[in-house]
């Protein structure tokens, strides 16, 4: 895969993924009162945020032909 996520993408990529992954968490034990259905749509929301973060790649990135990485460090 091609690094196409820069630092900063990569730092607000893994903040959201951490804050959807424990609003999804506290929607599960009923510490908030949302839908049922906002816990598992969050979870795979803080999957794919988490996992773009980790290996620097976003899949639609690649397909619409943007990159936050600088040009020197792909």
């Amino acid at each position: 895969m091609e690094t196409n996520v820069g630092s900063i993408d990569q730092s607000v990529r893994t903040a959201l993924g951490a804050s959807a992954g424990g609003l999804s968490l506290a929607v599960l034990a009923g510490q908030v009162e949302l839908p049922m259905i906002a816990a598992p749509v969050l979870g795979v929301i803080a999957l794919v945020a988490l996992f773009t973060a980790a290996t620097k790649s976003c899949g639609v990135y690649s397909v619409l032909g943007v990159s936050t990485c600088p040009r020197d460090a792909r």
